[in-house]
């Protein structure tokens, strides 16, 4: 006779999710250790990261009827491509087609739909954009474990996925926890361009790229720019070394296939956006909400990382601009490549 559990995680499966755990909604003792982070400045410009801490801590908090947490993931592993030459941008792969909050959420609707209809439950669904601390769930429903860069890793995924989930009223017997299977491994720690991965496992988000280059509000400080490279938005550096990605397949859904256009794009092409066709580029994408100022001083930090001075002609034409951040780093990225700045 086929479970509760076993039911729902075919479904899951039908509808394109790549694995799917359970874990019980009543947890807590992530308080103590999130209040530590916050205390220590750690969320820098995350200022949502304190004012939900109290919910953040405990999933019933969040919606107090819920009694299991259905953990989800959604697999973009990425087919293998050389790294880019210093004249074009790189995204992040997660980045490079529709926003994943858009499409995982539509499926995780679709599968709450299915699962009030068959077992007449109540649920909430959250993709990213609640409160919920996804990747501690995530380890305690059995999808994997959370590496030395914090992320979670998959021994069948890898960790080229993103994770989302359902809060149910229904009643399930939670999965087994992951063990962690790094082992010795500190290649996370070792490709880290900005250093933000202590030997411990912790992160410093206030140096990691990916927040640099999308939540930091700021003026990026000096001493990182140069280790920004090409990267535009988000970095995947300590992803990308994960032996574990070995037992990965490249996702096969359309949905998160890179567009051309986003991947390896000029450097040239993305500096002269104005905030039309920064929207019409990245219309749908995860990168609009980052804003074109900001992107366009993350741009211009790739060009003064580029060392080729036949890029100067873009930024000095930007020195100008109306956006104070693109000014400043239209001037550093002249001086970087021999300018006047």
């Amino acid at each position: 006779m086929t479970s509760t559990k076993d039911a729902i995680r075919a479904k899951a499966l039908e509808l394109g999710f790549a694995d799917i755990g359970f874990a019980a909604a009543a947890q807590e003792g992530w308080g103590g250790q999130l209040d530590s982070w916050l205390a220590e400045g750690r969320h820098g410009d995350m200022a949502w990261m304190a004012e939900t801490a109290e919910r953040r801590a405990r999933p019933l908090a969040l919606w107090s009827e819920a009694k299991s947490v259905v953990v989800l993931a959604t697999s973009h592993a990425p087919p293998l491509t050389p790294p880019p030459p210093p004249d074009r941008g790189t995204i992040a792969l997660y980045a490079r087609n529709k926003d994943y909050h858009d499409v995982v959420k539509k499926r995780l609707k679709a599968l709450g739909r299915w699962m009030a209809a068959e077992f007449g439950c109540e649920l909430k669904v959250f993709v990213d954009t609640a409160p919920v601390m996804e990747k501690p769930l995530a380890a305690l429903a059995g999808l994997g474990w959370q590496g030395r860069h914090t992320n979670l890793v998959s021994r069948r995924l890898g960790n080229w996925f993103v994770l989302s989930e359902i809060f149910t009223t229904l009643d399930l017997p939670p999965d087994p926890p992951e063990s962690d299977h790094c082992g010795r491994c500190d290649a996370c720690v070792r490709a880290c361009p900005t250093g933000a991965i202590e030997p411990g496992g912790r992160l410093e988000p206030r140096r990691c790229i990916s927040y640099l280059t999308i939540e930091h509000k700021g003026e990026m400080a000096a001493e990182l720019r140069s280790a920004i490279g090409n990267r535009v938005y988000g970095c995947d550096d300590c992803l990308a070394v994960c032996p574990w990605n070995k037992f990965a397949d490249p996702a096969g859904d359309l949905e998160f296939r890179p567009r051309a256009e986003l991947t390896a794009p000029r450097l040239t092409d993305l500096a002269v956006l104005d905030d039309a066709a920064f929207r019409q580029l990245f219309a749908g994408s995860p990168v609009k909400r980052v804003g074109r100022d900001r992107f366009v001083a993350n741009v211009l930090i790739a060009i003064g990382n580029s060392g080729d001075p036949a890029l100067s002609p873009v930024a000095e034409r930007l020195v100008a601009d109306p956006s104070p951040p693109v000014r400043a780093m239209a001037a550093w990225a002249l001086r970087r490549l021999g300018g006047a700045g």
